[in-house]
C-alpha cells in the first residue's frame, strides 16, 4: 500500500499487510508478471471489466500486487489495493472452515444428519420429473453435514438451472437479504431436494444452511462467529456482511449493463445491513484481507502464530470428497477436478483447459473474485473484480498469465 493510499483511506491500515519480496527472489519472473499486468491493461481497454487487482505470493512473501482500471465505471478513482468487493462464494471457504472448528471443538460429527440441529430437514422430501410432473419421494438416508460441504445434499440454486425444483426455488423468497438465517433455512427445508443425498454434487445454497447450523451451535450470530473465530484473528479486519458508510468511496462496482451481452447487472448493495448473514455469499472484502485468509490455509491453519484450523482436518478439507461413485454434470466443477470441504481440489495434471498443481485447491465468487492455493509450489494467487458475465473467461486468463511466470 502506498503512503498515498493509507492516507486516502486511513481504515485500511487496520489489515496488515504480508511481506513483501522482489519476484525473482520467490522463483517468479518480473517479466512475465508485468505481461500478466499488460494484458489485464488491455482487458480492462477492451472494456472487459472496469479494473482489477491481483496478488500472487509464495514462499509467504508477495512477489506481485497491482491494481489496473478504475474502481467503478461512474468514477475516475483509480481501483485501489484496498478497494471492497463482494466476493459472494469466496464467503463458502471461510464459513466451511468455521463449521470444521466446531467438529474440532467436538459439537458434532460429519456423519450428522442435518435435521438433528434444523428440525424441519427431517420431513423433506425428492423431487422426481416425470411426464413434466414432480413427485415427492422419500430420502434413502438423511441429509449429513458433510453432505452439506461438499455440495451432495440435493440442494440447488435457483440459477443454476430450470427443473421444476428449481423453479419452485425461482418462485420462492429465498433471494431476499430480508430474511434471516433461520427463516431461509426453513424455506430451504419446506422446497423438494433435486437429488437424493450423496447422489450427485449440485453447487447449491449449501453453504447457507452451514450458516445456520454455526448458529444454532455457537448461540451467535453468523457474522459473529465469524469474525470472533476467524476474522480477527486472521486480522481481517475489512471483512463483514456489509461496509459501512465511510467507506462508500472504496466500493468497486461493475458495468451497469454487461458489455458482452447487453444484459443488466445487479449486485448487492455492500453499504446496507441484510438481515440474512448468508452464509453461501454474502461477504465483502479487500485483496489484502482475502490473501491473509489464504496465508493461513497455505500455511497449514495458522498465521503470525496463531492457530485457526489443525493441520489435518484443513488437509481433510482440502481433498476429493467425491470420487467416481458421485455424479457431476456441472460446468462450475472443470475436468481434472473434485471437491472436497469447501473448495474446489485438483486431482490431475491434466483434463483442465489451463494449468495448475495437483492438490491446489480453490474457489470464486459470482461477481468476479477468485483465489487459488496450491501447496505444491507454496504459491496462492488472489484476483479481485466486479464483472459477473467475464468471471470465467478472466480465471482461466489469470491462471494462464500466473503459472506463466513461475520459473
Amino acid at each position: 500500500m502506498t503512503a498515498q493510499t493509507a492516507a486516502r483511506h486511513p481504515a485500511a491500515l487496520q489489515t496488515p499487510s504480508l511481506p513483501d519480496a522482489k519476484p525473482e527472489t520467490l522463483g517468479l519472473s518480473p517479466v512475465r508478471l508485468q505481461r500478466a499486468s499488460d494484458a489485464f491493461r488491455r482487458e480492462v481497454d477492451k472494456g472487459t471489466v472496469p479494473g482489477l487487482t491481483f496478488m500472487v505470493a509464495r514462499r509467504g512473501q508477495i512477489g506481485w500486487f497491482d491494481t489496473i482500471g478504475r474502481q467503478a465505471p461512474a468514477s475516475s478513482a483509480p481501483m485501489a489495493k484496498d478497494s471492497i468487493f463482494r466476493i459472494y462464494s469466496m464467503t463458502k471457504p471461510i464459513v466451511s472452515v468455521g463449521v470444521m472448528m466446531l467438529l474440532e471443538d467436538g459439537h458434532f460429527i460429519l456423519n450428522d444428519p442435518v435435521a438433528k440441529f434444523i428440525p424441519e430437514f427431517a420431513t423433506q422430501k425428492v423431487g422426481v420429473e416425470t411426464d413434466g410432473q414432480l413427485e415427492l419421494v422419500p430420502l434413502q438416508r438423511p441429509m449429513t453435514i458433510q453432505d452439506l460441504l461438499r455440495h451432495t445434499s440435493g440442494i440447488t440454486y435457483d440459477h443454476t438451472g430450470n427443473s421444476l425444483v428449481q423453479q419452485l426455488y425461482q418462485q420462492s423468497r429465498l433471494r431476499s437479504r430480508k430474511i434471516t438465517n433461520a427463516e431461509h433455512a426453513a424455506m430451504v427445508a419446506s422446497l423438494p431436494l433435486l437429488s437424493q443425498p450423496g447422489a450427485q454434487w449440485n453447487y447449491s445454497r449449501s453453504t447457507d444452511i452451514l450458516g445456520r447450523i454455526i448458529e444454532v451451535v455457537s448461540g451467535k450470530t453468523l457474522g459473529s462467529f465469524l469474525t470472533e473465530r476467524i476474522l480477527a484473528p486472521l486480522q481481517m479486519a475489512e471483512t463483514a456482511f456489509h461496509t459501512g458508510q465511510d467507506n462508500a468511496g472504496r466500493l468497486a462496482e461493475a458495468f451497469p449493463t454487461d458489455p458482452w451481452n447487453g444484459d443488466k447487472v445487479q449486485l448487492f448493495d455492500m453499504l446496507e445491513r441484510p438481515a440474512m448473514e448468508s452464509g453461501g455469499g454474502g461477504l465483502v472484502s479487500t485483496t489484502m484481507d482475502y490473501a491473509r485468509l489464504c496465508q493461513m490455509l497455505l500455511n497449514g491453519g495458522t498465521l503470525d502464530g496463531v492457530r485457526i484450523i489443525g493441520r489435518k482436518t484443513l488437509e481433510l478439507m482440502a481433498s476429493d470428497h467425491l470420487g467416481p461413485h458421485v455424479k457431476v454434470e456441472s460446468p462450475l466443477m472443470p475436468p481434472g477436478h473434485g471437491f472436497g470441504l469447501g473448495f474446489a481440489v485438483r486431482t490431475h495434471l491434466g483434463m483442465a483447459p489451463f494449468p495448475g498443481s495437483r492438490g491446489q485447491f480453490f474457489w470464486s465468487g459470482m461477481a468476479g473474485s477468485f483465489f487459488w492455493i496450491d501447496p505444491a509450489e507454496d504459491m496462492f494467487a488472489v484476483l479481485m473484480m466486479q464483472g459477473p458475465g467475464q468471471r470465467e473467461y478472466i480465471r482461466s486468463f489469470f491462471r494462464s498469465l500466473v503459472y506463466a511466470a513461475i520459473d
